[in-house]
């Protein structure tokens, strides 16, 4: 390194972009075939979540500016080191939901930043020809005095190098038998299922008996129902059923508020209801997970006859493919408020580790992959998982590792997603209903509207077939008594009736086109042969939608199925996961690109398309401003708990100066951009370190005068659905890495 902080060897341009997941190769693109590998059988009060945070890239001898908190930010060296981490049910509809009644070199840093077959109507119709297969004002908690919670989590005191346990979903030996629950928090419906290697062979079991009914659901509602002081007076089936009350809202679909574009732009799907007076979409999930979580505690302790360890139990929570980091974080904070999880005994400090989250795709893949002899799937083949929910869509593709005991799936290219889940057929619904009753407003109540979606939600749309239909009337009976007809809509004698050609084209079709579009967008991704196309959530019941995706896809694909208990995948799939004690799946793939705002050395090209970025530093090197170093390229292959390290080092002045913030960036773009300017990222997030926890940043504050350094690692660490940060230091783990997401 030279005298002033630059790197002795300066880096060409595209070193400085460089991701080496597993060895020095760059990966850059999506993941092909390895034959050579041998495969083995937001309200106000609401904090914003800090999530875990990855590594930055600085530099040496400039002073803070208050204009630009990006200050001389050099790599030593560019490219990133990686270290691997040592029932019964009697009333569900073909949906599968209830039926209801009415290591580099340190970089320098200087200041507090950086930088067709016949088809045939049936009740549960699954096999088709050439197919093989079937085919809020939350409880409060009580928490231990001193235990760190929610969002104000900060980095305090020294930790060890944790085991991969920890942070990879492997499980010692001395947590065996120990009890796993499992919550599928969906945007129309909800479950929760749970398991032990102590209760019933090890078995998945699942919650059927629920508040408001005498028969047996696999799942709920996702609904609450609030009265005039936002207090809930009903969740789930009861809140469902409610009849409209003065003074009362029911609320669904809220967790479509935590999808990306409406926590990035503040815009949601205009035609979801909106949320009660002084509430926002976090305040209404935590109530419902409250709710849930405390029946849920006195089912499984009914039923498992004694009483269940459920504050040591592991709490499994599922979330889309499709979101981000900042969506992840908030159900993460939000499940944490509800309960889910606490201190079981004094000097518990990991509590929080007892919440794992999981993609739902991830959590079906699972339950799929358990499946393999019925779906003769072998070792090195391939799959898709196709989880069509209420409110999102998401698709995942694996290959099988291992089977039987030794059960392994890798991710083989990145996760992708949209909302466009069965809600939105319902949406759909009731715009064509507007639309052709727009001159009969007596049938526009919402009691009206509501009466008109239920019948279709729970009847026509469940075994519509299509093209086979088109001639067909469907008939909906008006919930006011009008004897008024008009028949130039459809309006006889107290029924709508309403042609099968017109459902098509209006509620079916541009919803199923949208996943037939995701699917074949996928296929292209994977770039391989694909063994088998799973179908699995509750929109995966539509007949009209597995027909489509037969018909466009047996001839690539030769197995197109739903596996059994497909509308429970997700959920059975997550409790399987804490079942195994291990990570099931080994590899991921990520979804997106992650990089660091940075200073770095000014080269000739900088010179040429950025010459305003370029200055001097108080060292005399010309560096250039706002430059993107790349820490995950999208489309990297990922060990399951995989941790990326990046060396830096920080100037501080005095011994007050020991805050280290850096802002990181993402992108869906595979392309690699060299400025944050490029108009294709997106501010994700600023990462808060606090060095002075560090014996090196003590005892350097009591013995320098003039300032000086501070070296230390960042750990980047990218799950299924999570991103996490971590403080290193000498080899050893010093705390988490605090994120402040960008609102």
């Amino acid at each position: 390194m030279g005298c002033c902080g630059e790197p002795i060897d300066t880096p060409t341009p595209g070193d400085s972009n460089r991701v080496t997941p597993f060895d020095t190769k760059a990966v850059t693109q999506q993941p092909s075939p390895q034959p050579g590998i041998q495969w083995q059988a937001e309200k106000q009060d609401f904090q914003q979540p800090i999530i875990p945070s990855p590594p930055p890239a600085l530099q040496y001898g400039q002073a803070q500016q208050p204009i630009s908190p990006y200050n001389g930010t050099f790599p030593l060296h560019n490219g990133l080191q990686q270290q691997q981490w040592t029932h019964s049910q009697q009333q569900v509809n073909a949906f599968g939901t209830p039926s209801f009644n009415p290591s580099s070199p340190p970089t320098i840093f200087n200041g507090s930043d950086i930088g067709q077959s016949p088809f045939t109507r049936s009740s549960t119709p699954s096999t088709y020809v050439g197919n093989p297969l079937n085919a809020y004002n939350p409880p409060p908690l009580a928490h231990p005095t001193g235990a760190h919670h929610g969002a104000s989590m900060s980095i305090s005191g020294r930790r060890t190098a944790s085991p991969p346990a920890q942070l990879s979903g492997y499980v010692t030996t001395a947590d065996e038998g120990k009890l796993s629950v499992s919550i599928d928090f969906g945007t129309t419906f909800s479950g929760v299922a749970y398991g032990s290697s102590r209760i019933a062979s090890g078995k998945v079991q699942q919650i059927l008996n629920w508040p408001g009914s005498f028969e047996t659901f696999r799942k709920i509602p996702t609904c609450l129902l609030y009265d005039e002081w936002g207090k809930v007076v009903a969740w789930g089936i009861e809140a469902k059923n409610a009849s409209p009350l003065p003074g009362t809202t029911k609320c669904e679909w809220f967790k479509l508020f935590l999808e990306p574009h409406a926590l990035r732009d503040g815009t949601v799907d205009p035609r979801l209801p909106s949320l009660p007076p002084g509430k926002q979409a976090i305040d209404l999930i935590v109530d419902f997970l409250s709710c849930l979580w405390e029946y849920a505690k006195q089912r499984i302790t009914q039923e498992i006859g004694a009483v269940a360890d459920l504050d040591s139990a592991d709490v499994w929570l599922t979330v889309p493919a499709a979101w981000d980091a900042r969506g992840c974080q908030m159900m993460r904070d939000a499940a944490i408020t509800a309960g889910l999880v606490r201190s079981s005994r004094a000097g518990d400090n990991t509590w929080k580790d007892r919440l794992r989250v999981i993609t739902e795709p991830e959590a079906a893949a699972v339950h799929c992959a358990y499946l393999t002899d019925l779906h003769k799937l072998k070792a090195s083949q391939t799959f898709m998982v196709v989880d069509g929910g209420g409110g999102t869509v998401d698709l995942a593709a694996y290959r099988v590792i291992g089977v039987l005991q030794d059960l392994e799936i890798a991710e083989i290219c990145a996760r992708s997603g949209a909302n466009c889940g069965s809600l939105f057929l319902d949406l759909r619904f009731r715009e064509l209903i507007k639309t052709l009753l727009a001159n009969h407003p007596v049938h526009l109540d919402a009691a009206s509207v509501a009466y008109f979606q239920h019948n279709f939600s729970e009847t026509e749309k469940l075994a519509y077939m299509g093209e086979a239909d088109d001639d067909k009337m469907f008939h909906f009976t008006c919930f006011n008594v009008d004897p008024e007809d008009d028949p130039s809509v459809g309006l006889i004698n107290g029924e709508l009736a309403i042609p099968g050609n017109l459902l098509r084209r209006e509620v079916f079709d541009p919803v199923v086109n949208q996943v037939l579009d995701l699917i074949e967008e996928q296929l292209k991704k994977i770039d391989q042969r694909l063994d088998c196309l799973l179908l699995v959530g509750g929109f995966s019941g539509s007949e009209y939608l597995f027909r489509k995706v037969w018909e466009r896809f047996s001839s690539r694909v030769k197995v197109i199925a739903r596996p059994p208990d497909c509308d429970t995948a997700t959920l059975r799939g997550a409790a399987q996961y804490g079942l195994a004690r291990r990570p099931l799946v080994s590899s991921v793939i990520a979804p997106a690109a992650y990089m660091m705002k940075v200073k770095l050395p000014a080269e000739p090209e900088d010179h040429l398309k950025r010459p305003a970025y370029i200055r001097e530093n108080d060292a005399g090197v010309p560096v250039c401003d706002n430059r993107l170093q790349y820490l995950v390229a999208k489309g990297a292959i990922l060990r399951k708990g995989q941790r990326l390290r990046h060396k830096f080092c920080k100037f501080s002045q005095t011994g007050q100066d020991r805050i280290f913030v850096a802002t990181l960036y993402t992108s869906d773009s595979e392309k690699i951009m060299r400025y944050t300017d490029e108009g294709e990222t997106t501010e994700l997030c600023r990462w808060t370190v606090d060095l002075g926890i560090l014996p090196s940043f003590q005892n350097a504050a009591t013995t320098q005068a003039n300032g000086f350094y501070t070296e230390f690692e960042l750990g980047l660490e990218l799950d299924s659905a999570e991103v996490r940060g971590v403080l290193i230091h000498e080899g050893h783990d010093w705390g988490r890495v605090v994120f402040d997401f960008r609102t």
